[in-house]
C-alpha cells in the first residue's frame, strides 16, 4: 500500500469521544466521526477482535457522501479498561459478541444516527457485522464485508493449529492443511512459544498463559513474548509479502498484549456466537442464521490468497446466503491476501462504496 492507492485523502475527525456503554463493570468505548455529518451513516467494525481502529480506515469512503463512525471495541485501542494491563480481567469482563452488538446500538443512538446505516467490517469485523445484522436487521442498510471469518473450529484450526501436534517430530510435516505451509519461519516462533506437550490445542495453551497475572519482571516478559508471538503470527500472515523488519503495531508490546488476550478470549468461546464456553468452539451460528438477513444487500470482497481467513469461508458464506434466499449478494475475489489495505482489496472496497445506490 502507498499513498497512491487511496482515492480519498485523510481528513480530520469531525468529533471524538468516549461513550460509557456499561457502568458495572465499567466499559467506555472510544469513537471518532469523519466525513459529512449529514451524510449516509457508515458503522466501521474493526478486526481482531482487539485490533482497534485507525484514522486511515475513514479513507475507504467519499467524505462528501458518507458520515463514517470508527470505534474501538471493548478492551482495546483507546477504550477503557484496556486488556494490555497486567490484570486483563476488567477489560475482558462482559466482553462478548452480544455486548459488542449492544455497544453498536448504543453508539447508533448516542450519535443520533437516523434510520438505517451501512455496516462495514473485515475479518473479525465481518463476523461482528453479520452477527449484528442477524440481531438488528432493521437498522442495516447494507453489509460490506471483507475477509470472511466464520469463527468455526475448522477456521481456527487452519490458522492456529496446523501441524502443531507433529511439529516437534517433523516441522515439515504438511499432512494437515494450514497457513503454516506458507509462512514457516513465523510459524516456528508461534509454535515454539508453547511446549511440545501442550500443542494438542494451541489456542488453549495460549489461553493459559494469557490468563496469568504477572507478579515479577520475568513473568511480565514471558507474558509479553507470548503475546507478541501470537500477534506477530497474524500481523505477518495478513499480507502476501511482508517486510519482516517492519511488522508495525503487531510487534508493539502494549498492542500485542491487548490484541492477543482479547482474540484468545473470544476464540476460546467460539466467538461468543450463540453461546459461550469451550463447547461453543464447535458453533455454526452465522451460517445457521442467515435467513434473518435475507433482505439486506450484501457485498463481499475476499482475497484469493488470504491465509488468515482462507477463501473456503467466503465460499461457504456465499453458498449459504443463496440457499437462505438472500435477495442481493455480490461476491468479488481479488488477487490479494487478507489485509484490507492490500491494493486490490482497497480498490474493490472503495469502488463498492462509490457505487452503492444512495
Amino acid at each position: 500500500m502507498s499513498e497512491y492507492n487511496w482515492k480519498y485523502p485523510q481528513t480530520e475527525a469531525l468529533k471524538t469521544g468516549w461513550l460509557t456503554v456499561s457502568e458495572k463493570p465499567l466499559h467506555r468505548i472510544y469513537w471518532e466521526e469523519y466525513g459529512n455529518p449529514q451524510g449516509e451513516a457508515v458503522m466501521f467494525l474493526h478486526g481482531g477482535p482487539g485490533g482497534a481502529s485507525e484514522p486511515m480506515y475513514s479513507r475507504f469512503f467519499d467524505p462528501k457522501r458518507y458520515r463514517v463512525i470508527l470505534f474501538d471495541q471493548r478492551g482495546c485501542g483507546k477504550s477503557l479498561p484496556n486488556a494490555a494491563e497486567d490484570n486483563p480481567a476488567p477489560a475482558l469482563a462482559d466482553n462478548t459478541t452480544p455486548h459488542l452488538i449492544s455497544d453498536i446500538m448504543q453508539l447508533h443512538g448516542a450519535l443520533g444516527i437516523e434510520g438505517k446505516m451501512h455496516v462495514f467490517g473485515g475479518s473479525w469485523g465481518s463476523t461482528l457485522a453479520l452477527a449484528y445484522g442477524i440481531a438488528h436487521p432493521e437498522t442495516v442498510r447494507t453489509l460490506i464485508l471483507r475477509g470472511i471469518f466464520l469463527c468455526r473450529r475448522q477456521d481456527m484450526d487452519y490458522f492456529y493449529q496446523g501441524n502443531a501436534v507433529h511439529y516437534a517430530q517433523d516441522a515439515n510435516d504438511v499432512s494437515l492443511p494450514g497457513a503454516y505451509m506458507f509462512f514457516p519461519e513465523i510459524w516456528k516462533s508461534y509454535v515454539e512459544a508453547i511446549p511440545a506437550a501442550e500443542r494438542g490445542d494451541i489456542v488453549k495453551a495460549y489461553a493459559k498463559r494469557f490468563a496469568s497475572i504477572p507478579k515479577t519482571e520475568a513473568e511480565r516478559i514471558a507474558l509479553t513474548e507470548a503475546a507478541k508471538a501470537w500477534s506477530i503470527w497474524e500481523g505477518v500472515t495478513c499480507y502476501l509479502a511482508k517486510d519482516l523488519k517492519d511488522i508495525g503495531k503487531f510487534a508493539e508490546p502494549e498492542f500485542a498484549k491487548a490484541f492477543a488476550r482479547i482474540e484468545n478470549h473470544y476464540f476460546m468461546n467460539g466467538g461468543f456466537l450463540g453461546g459461550q464456553g469451550e463447547q461453543n468452539r464447535d458453533q455454526n451460528f452465522i451460517l445457521d442464521n442467515l435467513h434473518k438477513i435475507s433482505d439486506i444487500p450484501i457485498h463481499i470482497v475476499h482475497g484469493r490468497y488470504d491465509q488468515v481467513c482462507p477463501m473456503f469461508q467466503a465460499e461457504a458464506l456465499v453458498a449459504a446466503l443463496k440457499e437462505s434466499g438472500a435477495k442481493s449478494v455480490s461476491y468479488r475475489l481479488t488477487a490479494s491476501g487478507h489485509s484490507m489495505t492490500e491494493p486490490e482489496n482497497l480498490q474493490a472496497l472503495t469502488e463498492i462504496m462509490d457505487r452503492i445506490s444512495s
